[in-house]
């Protein structure tokens, strides 16, 4: 394999997705108390003392003035039975929250039932880096579920395979 200094984002991009993520739906409340959410990939822990995960928007995003807003957030990371709703919310469609089993956590954000992991969050921080805004949240509350979790890698859902 041959290291590539000249690269545009493109290639950057591809190489990139060579990297599998579980699949999140990220979502919060609006100032007038309706729900907002989106499908994401760029979740990540980053520290256990104290409790802290962190999520990324692009700033071209529709959703980003409702985040930048917003106190909490939620992250609802998808099993593999989820992976319809993962697109539903990857969408344009109007009524996102139609579908599925949403149930209100925290400060009214919604939360999804059956999801492999759920996180409820008080935003601290967020910070503008290059074409996005880095969201940091303290988790105030959890839930897990022993689901196999909904990946994606190279432009594509993956399901999770045992190791033999």
């Amino acid at each position: 394999m041959a290291l590539v200094s000249d690269f545009d984002s493109r290639t950057l991009r591809h190489a990139l997705g060579r990297f599998a993520t579980g699949v999140t739906i990220i979502t919060t409340v609006d100032n007038h108390g309706q729900p907002v959410g989106l499908t994401a990939n760029s979740f990540n822990s980053l520290s256990l003392d104290p409790p802290l995960v962190l999520w990324s928007l692009r700033v071209s995003s529709p959703s980003l003035p409702v985040f930048e807003s917003s106190a909490r957030f939620a992250v609802n990371v998808l099993g593999e039975a989820q992976l319809e709703l993962s697109r539903r919310f990857a969408s344009a469609v109007d009524d996102k929250f139609s579908d599925g089993p949403w149930g209100a956590g925290d400060g009214g954000v919604p939360v999804l039932a059956g999801c492999a992991a759920v996180f409820e969050c008080e935003r601290v921080s967020q910070q503008r880096a290059g074409d996005h805004v880095l969201f940091v949240g303290r988790v105030l509350a959890l839930s897990e579920a022993a689901v196999p979790p909904l990946l994606f890698q190279a432009g594509h859902y993956r399901m999770l395979g045992e190791v033999l």
